[in-house]
């Protein structure tokens, strides 16, 4: 494993490659970081490619600077990443607000995206199960003390009493966040891989409008044949577990990353 830190203008990111192969972009969700998304997947996928784990603004390993925390910054955070790192382009897996932001990476920098693989998230508001975000708005950082994010962010932050700064700062980019025409949506070319859980944040009827946007939902067995991207639903999974879930998906990213692209029109 190698680890260091990117010069991106004033942020420092930390990243992390593990194994060797085609490149896959690893975005964390909100107040977590490599290891508490990526820890039980990272080391089965870097068997067969070069897993490369980013840490995002005021997350993880990476400090916070004075700038607003939102999924553009974020976006154009890793897109210089990429670039960085020497790569021409890359798979990107992103995790809920990993994901979120993967998307935005692949709509606004489309040329260091190859595959996206979209997981637990939405492409707007309307996805996530009614009244749901009206309750994360009140929440309070001290109802995250004590949880395994707020441990593993004591433990690698280097400001570990920031935490209620990085709150602060992702709730105000949650209130701020504007939802993506579908047309935009229909518009992206990375062959995309939505997975969410059956019992996730994200309501499985906004993942198959998803699906649908992207070319999906059709009849593969007669022409034009299967569409270019996929969509999962795991089964017995929640939103905190879909990274958990190794056995389904290790398999599953495996043949999607691996399938040869589709020719271009």
């Amino acid at each position: 494993m190698k680890s260091g830190y990117l010069n991106l203008n004033e942020l420092k990111m930390y990243y992390e490659i593990h194994g060797a192969g085609e490149p896959l972009v690893l975005l964390h969700g909100a107040f977590s970081a490599i290891g508490s998304s990526f820890g039980e997947l990272l080391p089965e996928l870097a068997k067969t490619r070069q897993v490369i784990g980013l840490e995002l603004q005021a997350h993880g390993h990476t400090a916070d600077i004075d700038r607003p925390m939102t999924l553009e910054n974020h976006a154009a955070d890793v897109a210089t990443a990429i670039r960085q790192l020497g790569l021409e382009r890359a798979d990107v897996f992103g995790y809920s607000m990993g994901a979120a932001i993967a998307l935005r990476v692949a709509i606004e920098h489309p040329q260091v995206v190859r595959k996206l693989v979209f997981a637990s998230a939405g492409y707007d508001m309307s996805g996530i199960h009614p009244g749901l975000m009206e309750g994360f708005g009140e929440m309070k950082p001290e109802m995250m003390y004590g949880s395994p994010w707020h441990a593993e962010y004591l433990q690698i932050a280097p400001h570990p009493d920031q935490f209620n700064r990085l709150f602060e700062k992702k709730t105000a980019m949650d209130k701020a966040m504007k939802n993506i025409p579908a047309e935009t949506i229909r518009a992206i070319q990375a062959p995309t891989l939505i997975i969410i859980g059956d019992s996730d944040l994200i309501r499985p009827e906004h993942a198959v409008e998803m699906f649908r946007l992207l070319g999906g939902g059709v009849f593969g067995d007669m022409p034009p044949g299967m569409p270019n991207s996929q969509l999962a639903i795991l089964p017995g999974t929640s939103h905190v577990t879909v990274v958990s879930r190794k056995e389904i998906l290790v398999p599953m990213l495996n043949a999607f990353l691996d399938a040869p692209m589709p020719a271009q029109n």
